[in-house]
C-alpha cells in the first residue's frame, strides 16, 4: 500500500517557477536603491548632485521602494512555497508602483522633493527619469505581474514536484499471522508426532 502526502501540496512549486523574475527584481531593486548614491560619479543624478549624500527625499522615494522591490525578489528566488511567492511579487510590485507614483505624493506627504535631474539636454533629462522613476517602476511592476501569473498557474510539472518526494511512502504492514505462529505450531506437532510414535 503506498500513500502521499498532500499537506500543503496546493502551496508548494518549484523553486525555479519564480527565479528568473526574482533575480531581475533583485538586480532592479538594487539598482533603485543605490542610484542615487553613485549616480553621481558618472555625472547621471538629481540634485543634490552629489555622491553618499543622504536625504529624506532619497530615502521614501528612492531607497525604501528599492529595498522592497529587491526583498520581494529574494522571496521569488528562493521560495518553493507558493503564498510566500506571491507574497513576494506583490511587494515587488508595490515597490515598482511606488517608484512611478511616489514624487507625485511626495508633497502632500511632506517627505521632500527628489530634485531636479541635472541634464543639458531633453534626452537626458528623458533617460533620467526613465532610469531613476517611472521607467524602472514600471518595468518593476510588469515583472512583478509576469511572476504573479505564473505563479497563479499550476501546471503538470507542479502535480509532478509535489508528487515526486511523497513517492512512494509504504505503509509498513504487520506480518502476517501464519507466518508467525507456524514456526511454533510445526514445533507443538513434532512433539507431539514424537510422543505418539514412542506410544506405539
Amino acid at each position: 500500500m503506498t500513500e502521499f502526502d498532500t499537506r500543503g501540496s496546493r502551496l508548494r512549486m518549484p523553486r525555479s517557477r519564480g527565479a528568473a523574475s526574482g533575480f531581475l527584481l533583485v538586480l532592479l531593486g538594487i539598482w533603485g536603491a543605490l542610484i542615487p548614491f553613485v549616480g553621481p560619479y558618472f555625472d547621471f543624478a538629481f540634485t543634490p548632485d552629489q555622491d553618499w549624500v543622504w536625504t529624506s527625499a532619497r530615502g521614501w522615494l528612492e531607497v525604501l521602494p528599492g529595498a522592497v522591490t529587491a526583498l520581494g525578489g529574494l522571496l521569488l528566488l528562493v521560495s518553493g512555497n507558493r503564498a510566500t511567492a506571491h507574497f513576494g511579487a506583490w511587494l515587488a510590485v508595490l515597490g515598482g508602483a511606488w517608484f512611478v507614483i511616489g514624487r507625485a505624493l511626495a508633497g502632500p506627504l511632506g517627505i521632500g522633493d527628489a530634485g531636479m535631474p541635472i541634464a543639458v539636454t531633453d534626452a537626458k533629462r528623458v533617460s533620467l527619469e526613465l532610469a531613476y522613476f517611472s521607467g524602472l517602476g514600471a518595468l518593476i511592476v510588469f515583472l512583478g505581474a509576469v511572476a504573479l501569473g505564473r505563479l497563479s498557474v499550476r501546471t503538470v510539472r507542479d502535480v509532478e514536484y509535489v508528487r515526486r518526494p511523497a513517492e512512494p511512502v509504504a505503509v509498513a504492514a504487520a506480518p502476517p499471522t501464519e507466518s508467525l505462529t507456524a514456526p511454533t505450531q510445526r514445533k507443538w506437532r513434532g512433539m507431539f508426532g514424537r510422543r505418539h510414535t514412542h506410544a506405539h
